[in-house]
């Protein structure tokens, strides 16, 4: 009864595997904060009643429901921080836009933030480097080769390389390309880099 669901949305994440950002749990949310509001209100009546009547058998009483309430603010915010924490890093993964798939589990707040968080790493990324700025989120491994052969798994269109040749991205096509230009499209899944 008390503080089971907020305990079961930290459990709902963290049945999530790493990297991959579960629904977001409106309802169990709205029920926990009800529950919280429920233990203050609960607690404020007993608090007058233990004021004016000078019944001291309630205090247990109210230190637990306090308790209770104090752990279900711990877990609703680690809950929502945890989140925000996997969101940081698919910005990190995909890029500055996210798959449908991923936003469609987010709530407005989230959204929200995300961009917020995409626009504040953007100016960062303008204020780096001179005039051109530096792209802080490329090359997330240590590269061994500046050119990587790639694979493009689905139709993309024309690509165009730093010395002005364009190249043509068709499905199955295989290209040598240096690995900042691609690595973008390697995480976005239209590229798959081939190991030899």
């Amino acid at each position: 009864m008390f503080c089971e669901k907020a305990m079961e949305l930290v459990r709902e994440l963290h049945r999530a595997p790493e990297g991959q950002l579960p629904a977001f749990n409106e309802d169990g949310l709205r029920q926990v904060l009800e529950e919280m509001k429920a233990l203050y209100e609960q607690n404020q009546s007993d608090v007058n009643e233990t004021k004016s009547s000078g019944r001291s058998d309630l205090i247990p009483t109210i230190k637990f429901r306090h308790c209770s309430l104090l752990r279900n603010r711990r877990c609703t915010v680690a809950y929502l921080y945890d989140r925000l924490l996997r969101i940081r890093a698919l910005r990190w993964e995909y890029g500055s836009v996210l798959p449908n798939a991923l936003r469609f589990h987010m709530s407005a707040e989230e959204m929200e933030w995300f961009n917020n968080y995409k626009k504040s790493l953007a100016t960062y990324m303008r204020s780096l480097g001179g005039d051109e700025g530096l792209d802080i989120t490329q090359d997330m491994k240590p590269p061994k080769s500046l050119y990587i052969e790639v694979r493009c798994l689905k139709d993309y269109g024309e690509f165009e390389v730093d010395d002005g040749t364009s190249v043509l991205l068709k499905k199955n096509s295989q290209h040598f390309l240096p690995r900042w230009k691609c690595e973008q499209l390697i995480r976005q899944g239209v590229l798959e880099h081939i190991l030899s």
